[in-house]
């Protein structure tokens, strides 16, 4: 039997999971479909999904159409997920993008089709609610057409547009031809031959579709059933199979940790190559770690279910590996496609309420960062703080009610605020001696900061000799580079830099007379560890650095006769209009605005534009902070930019 990993995407509200479970009911697998309103969906499994209607982790069912099995992924569609989107993007053979017949092409429908073409992943679209008030379908493809792909291909037509009886009949349009002729070079042949036959044009569209050329799309009702069929039909003869050699190196992908009743980590995981078995020895993760998988699970009629292996093309659960995190690879690392959404460029500081024990809540947050790489957690021990960056408001909200739920933890937040980087003005080099004053460290260290190309990162660079001293003080000394620049002057960040090591000394092991190894005449990985801040944030304060904060790209379309009251609006709130197109009733607005000012002017938009803006924005670029106060971020290591506090404290961590 095939397989096929679908993924269902969409923006928030268009109907995903009706669609699941409308999926999965018209195969069998369940007997009744369940609501959103209702919270009774197969799917969304938190109580936090079912109260609020929205997706928020990603989940796997599976379901039989004819000789294939789909694995098929729900995932959320609310703009402050696309982190759990992304993650599953990787592991998709296919997917069917879902846009509601009656609100249309939505931003977050733009930001996904923009990123599966980009990938491209084969893709079905599916107008949904066509039994809704208001519902359109050609008006929509149209849209789809000139605002998502031009190569779309109606897969048949409406009747009773916006009644409880609305349906969907399939068959090719005339038009489908002019879009399939533009990728298929003998079918234009055998058209200007006069040669198209029906089974000919079938094939070019099969074959353009696996390729990720052009998108049927299908239109029906998740609620009322109609056009799920031929959906399904679509899905069956339309998406390409699961590929993988099951006999090759095992190699798979971690998209999704949970945790089990006990506690245990669950790893979701799909597999491209080679085959897994049950007491299997693994390497995973990119520092060459090894487990033994102790159980596996596939999907397989609905539900997932115990095997002693899985193969090529599966998704399956993991248990036996403590330490996996999302992202990992297993076995053979997979030629990754690098993230497809831009980080979160959020923080806010979580407040423990006033009979919460923070020991467990830092526990839990640890815990719910496991599932979630891209929301990175700050911990202030000074302080007693921990912060946790976001996307967005919504995710605030879904963090305070699962720390309650899950763990019975009470917590509020502070203001959000942008999580702004440091990269260096300039040049600039520091260098310190063994047993030369101010210096209390065994080591000799000499560090250079030199500026990189934007997006280059932290590169660490040698110019002394490998073989100077033992390989594990250069070690120390790049890794402690690589941690001490989550700091820089202002507390920020530190990136797109050059550290280039210019000096090293050490002091070989010595020992006294018929006496042990005497750590006072000798260096250890310690001496570098504690002398490389010190020498950086020297070389760092020669360099300079400059405060960049994160902007958004905003894309707004308003009525034209708005832009009046809008653009004094946009510029209040930082805002920079770089193009303003009006056509027709419409006015187009593109610019870029401060990350920390979008949910400020998003809540705005409706009053000053009769709520009918269209808003979609996204993380372009780090603009350098050049008016007003340049923004600081309290530090939460031993400070090296105050010698004597450092000292103090490091000093007094290695004596206790």
């Amino acid at each position: 039997m095939h397989l096929l990993n679908l993924g269902i995407l969409a923006h928030v509200d268009a109907g995903k999971t009706s669609l699941t479970e409308r999926l999965l009911h018209s195969a069998g697998v369940i007997d009744t479909v369940g609501s959103v309103d209702a919270g009774s969906t197969r799917t969304d499994t938190l109580a936090l999904e079912r109260q609020r209607g929205i997706t928020i982790k990603a989940a796997v069912v599976s379901f039989p159409v004819g000789e294939i099995t789909v694995n098929l992924i729900d995932t959320p569609g609310h703009p402050d997920f696309i982190a759990e989107v992304e993650r599953v993007l990787g592991v998709l053979d296919g997917a069917v993008l879902v846009v509601s017949a009656v609100e249309g092409v939505q931003a977050q429908t733009r930001i996904l089709m923009r990123t599966l073409r980009r990938l491209g992943i084969p893709t079905l679209i599916f107008v949904n609610k066509i039994d809704r008030r208001g519902a359109r379908y050609d008006d929509v493809v149209r849209a789809v057409a000139e605002r998502l792909t031009a190569s779309v291909v109606p897969m048949g037509t409406t009747t009773g547009l916006g009644t409880p009886h609305a349906s969907f009949s399939p068959g090719l349009r005339p038009a489908a031809l002019d879009v399939l002729t533009r990728y298929d070079e003998d079918l234009l042949a055998a058209y200007v031959d006069g040669e198209v036959h029906p089974a000919r044009l079938r094939k070019a569209l099969i074959d353009c579709t696996r390729q990720g050329s052009v998108h049927p799309v299908y239109a029906g009702s998740a609620v009322t059933g109609a056009g799920v069929d031929a959906l399904v039909r679509g899905i069956e003869e339309l998406l390409p199979a699961a590929d993988g050699d099951p006999t090759g190196p095992v190699s798979g992908t971690v998209f999704k940790v949970e945790r089990g009743p006990a506690g245990e980590k669950v790893a979701y995981a799909r597999f491209f190559s080679g085959t897994l078995r049950t007491r299997d020895r693994i390497p995973f993760g990119t520092t060459g770690q090894h487990g033994k998988v102790t159980a596996i699970s596939v999907f397989d009629g609905g539900t997932d279910t115990r095997r002693d292996e899985v193969e090529a093309g599966r998704i399956a659960l993991l248990r036996g590996l403590p330490d996996i995190r999302v992202g990992d690879s297993i076995g053979t690392p997979r030629t990754t496609r690098g993230h497809h959404f831009a980080p979160p460029t959020l923080e806010t500081v979580v407040v423990p309420g006033r009979d919460t024990d923070r020991r467990h809540l830092h526990q839990a947050l640890t815990q719910l960062a496991e599932q979630d790489p891209l929301i990175g957690l700050r911990h202030d021990e000074t302080r007693r703080e921990t912060s946790v960056s976001l996307y967005g408001e919504v995710q605030k909200e879904v963090l305070q009610a699962t720390l309650a739920a899950e763990y019975g933890l009470d917590v509020t937040f502070r203001g959000t605020t942008p999580l702004c980087i440091e990269r260096p003005s300039g040049s600039g080099a520091a260098f310190e001696l063994i047993d030369k004053a101010p210096n209390p460290f065994l080591a000799t260290v000499g560090l250079r900061v030199d500026p990189a190309p934007v997006g280059s990162g932290v590169a660490f660079r040698l110019e002394v000799e490998l073989g100077s001293m033992p390989y594990a003080f250069f070690r120390a000394v790049e890794d402690t580079v690589r941690e001490s620049l989550g700091q820089g002057l202002r507390g920020w960040a530190v990136t797109d830099l050059t550290v280039t090591m210019t000096h090293s000394g050490y002091y070989p092991r010595q020992s006294h007379a018929h006496q042990g190894f005497d750590k006072s005449m000798s260096s250890t990985g310690y001496d570098f560890r504690g002398l490389t801040p010190l020498v950086l944030a020297d070389a760092l304060r020669r360099a300079g650095t400059q405060v960049h904060e994160p902007m958004h790209r905003f894309h707004l379309e308003v009525p034209a006769d708005t832009l009046g009251a809008l653009l004094p609006a946009l510029t209040a709130q930082r805002a920079v209009p770089e193009s303003t197109d009006t056509r027709g009733p419409l006015a187009h607005v593109e610019g870029v605005v401060p990350a920390a000012r979008v949910h400020a002017l998003e809540q705005q938009l409706p009053g000053l534009t009769r709520g009918e803006a269209e808003w979609e924005s996204a993380f372009d670029h780090y603009a350098a902070v050049l008016h007003g106060t340049v923004p600081r971020r309290p530090r939460t290591d031993h400070n090296p930019l105050n010698r004597k506090e450092y000292l103090l404290s490091v000093m007094r961590r290695v004596g206790g």
